[in-house]
């Protein structure tokens, strides 16, 4: 046990130390850290009232200020009062603030009837890209390339070594649930959710999530471990002309090549590894067999495929808001559509109840626990199911070891987050995912120090490898970052998706080929999605690609310190009629791609 300090205090009976959570004075059989987790489950199962039940079927967000202590008050509001024990924390603090907010929230959850912890849960945090509906910027932590470049990177030890890394952060902070791995296979340029894919091929994303979820969860569910909720079963990547499911334009997931089996087969090596828990996506079927609604409450999907053919028993979470309508405050002021795609004109309580028959265990991001209990009370559901879903949430909480010591040390996660080793493996990783497309008449890498003109890069990083001046017409050579193009759209949400057309269109794409008509230059693009460059790569003197990458990573390839060892985990398609003309569903699709699959060069 940690020595982190309890408002509960620790007892001992028969040599037996233990957690007195339900205050009584003595050792419960849940209480009892020598007991089996089966035993301990069923012994607390049986003590729950059914408000107790409820509010561990849901799943919300924790607020936090910047002092690292509780936000808006809804984090404790829900605790005390709704009886939830899972949060999805969003932005954190430094370290040390962030691990007594940990501590804070475990001591408020002991004061409850039956002490039981809570589970904080994270998206993605450790690469560049920012959207609160789908990842956190690394902040803190050691910042390393989106999943998308640990594919190109082509190494299960190296994605292994990120997530052991990524695990012992999460630990020190508290973090016990990793809500990814994302197994969805990238058949369709467009999607704005590829950069968290391990790319577009099954069977190299296969071997890279069962890494992964070894990494973060270790052979089997322990104390040591962070849970894995692997998403978006049974596959988010082929969505009807890219668009995605958090919008209701992209509800459709469509399979004109006939592959739906194809996107099974990461998830496939996920439960093989023994992911613990797992996320089905907004989206709705259409054209298969399977009931034309969304995965959470499409029964055939997650009760007849996970439950039966696949033989899951872990914990199925839904995707968030998926129940009622959100309302985001100001400055976004904007209605969020609950995502009931197919059941859009269905009420709370049908789209609740939908949920259960399909084998949804919790509900994410959702706060109406009085509506399941008003069903409950009116015989609609069956306490049993509630009993069904409970057992298997608890015994996630057993195994990890959270009724046993939930706490952490504020001092070790000062010194364990983003600390130096971390950074170093994680900035190594960045150099080894970047992509070599063309170097024409062998420029790269460049020696001595040219003069370089440099776009969207820190002129002081520059400044160790050339000497930087003002204007192209006095460069030898110029340097230029981009980042792949998307269509920005209207709505606070919608902005945060980088989504629609993928080549570079208008002004933007003429002060790009001006430049390369002016000077020779190398061009570096940031591929969160499979951008459309023919011309940019036809005018350039040579073309790089990384999938998050730091000025001195792009500057280590540039100037021969690091030799570039990336392939393309995706097509980049030739143009963007070309990308219409795809399957969403079939991988390698692209009619006469620009550069193929597994493509990369080096000196």
């Amino acid at each position: 046990m940690s020595e982190v300090t309890s408002d509960l205090g620790r007892r001992s009976d028969e040599g037996v130390v233990f957690r007195d959570l339900n205050k009584n004075g003595r050792l419960d059989p849940y209480e009892n850290p020598r007991l089996p987790v089966a035993d301990r489950v069923e012994d607390l199962l049986r003590r729950l009232t059914l408000e107790e039940k409820v509010g561990l079927m849901f799943h919300q967000v924790a607020g936090i200020d910047d002092h690292g202590y509780y936000g808006d008050e809804h984090t404790r509001d829900f605790l005390v009062n709704h009886l939830v024990n899972h949060f999805n924390v969003y932005q954190l603090p430094e370290p040390r603030a962030a691990a007594e907010w940990h501590n804070e929230l475990q001591r408020l959850a002991e004061q409850t009837r039956l002490g039981i912890p809570v589970t904080i849960s994270s998206d993605p945090r450790h690469a560049f890209s920012a959207n609160p509906a789908t990842s956190m910027a690394a902040g803190h932590l050691s910042q390393w390339p989106e999943p998308i470049g640990l594919a190109a990177a082509r190494d299960e030890a190296l994605v292994h070594e990120f997530a052991d890394i990524a695990r012992q952060e999460y630990l020190a902070l508290g973090i016990r649930l990793a809500l990814h791995p994302q197994a969805d296979l990238a058949t369709e340029p467009r999607w704005a959710r590829i950069h968290g894919t391990f790319g577009e091929d099954a069977e190299l994303a296969s071997r890279l999530v069962q890494a992964y979820i070894r990494g973060f969860q270790g052979e089997t569910l322990g104390r040591e471990s962070v849970a894995c909720m692997t998403k978006h079963f049974p596959g988010g990547g082929a969505q009807k002309d890219g668009e995605d499911p958090h919008f209701s334009y992209g509800r459709e997931q469509v399979y004109p090549g006939g592959r739906f089996g194809y996107h099974l087969l990461p998830f496939e090596a996920a439960l093989a590894a023994g992911t613990a828990q797992m996320l089905p996506y907004y989206g709705m079927p259409v054209g298969t067999k399977y009931e034309e609604v969304g995965f959470a409450f499409n029964k055939g999907v997650i009760d007849g495929l996970l439950r039966k053919r696949y033989g899951f028993d872990g914990v199925v979470c839904s995707d968030w808001t998926l129940l009622q309508d959100v309302y985001l405050p100001p400055p976004a002021d904007e209605k969020i559509e609950a995502r009931a795609w197919g059941l859009e004109h269905a009420n709370v309580e049908e789209r609740i109840a939908r949920a259960l028959d399909a084998g949804i265990d919790q509900f994410g991001g959702e706060s109406c626990t009085e509506v399941l209990l008003e069903l409950v009370s009116q015989g609609r559901v069956p306490e049993s199911r509630l009993d069904v879903s409970v057992r298997r949430i608890l015994r996630d909480k057993f195994r990890l070891g959270l009724f046993d010591d939930p706490f952490v040390d504020p001092e070790a996660a000062a010194e364990i987050v983003g600390n130096s080793r971390f950074r170093a493996a994680g900035e190594a990783a960045q150099r080894r995912a970047i992509v070599l497309l063309a170097n024409r008449g062998d420029v790269l890498p460049l020696r001595g120090r040219p003069r370089l003109y440099v776009s969207a890069v820190d002129p002081e990083a520059a400044r160790a490898y050339a000497d930087v001046v003002p204007e192209p017409e006095l460069a030898e050579l110029a340097l230029l970052r981009l980042s792949a193009p998307y269509e920005r759209r209207p709505g606070f949400l919608q902005s945060l998706f980088h989504a629609g057309d993928l080549d570079f269109k208008g002004e933007e794409k003429e002060r790009i080929l001006d430049l390369l008509r002016r000077v020779p230059t190398i061009v570096d693009v940031f591929l969160d999605r499979p951008a459309v460059i023919p011309e940019i790569a036809a005018e350039s003197a040579a073309v790089l690609a990384n999938f998050g990458a730091s000025d001195e990573a792009v500057l280590d390839v540039v100037f021969g310190s690091f030799q570039p060892s990336g392939r393309l985990p995706f097509e980049l398609p030739s143009s963007i009629e070309a990308v219409r003309a795809q399957r969403p569903d079939v991988p390698f699709d692209s009619p006469d791609p620009l550069f193929r699959f597994g493509f990369g060069l080096g000196y």
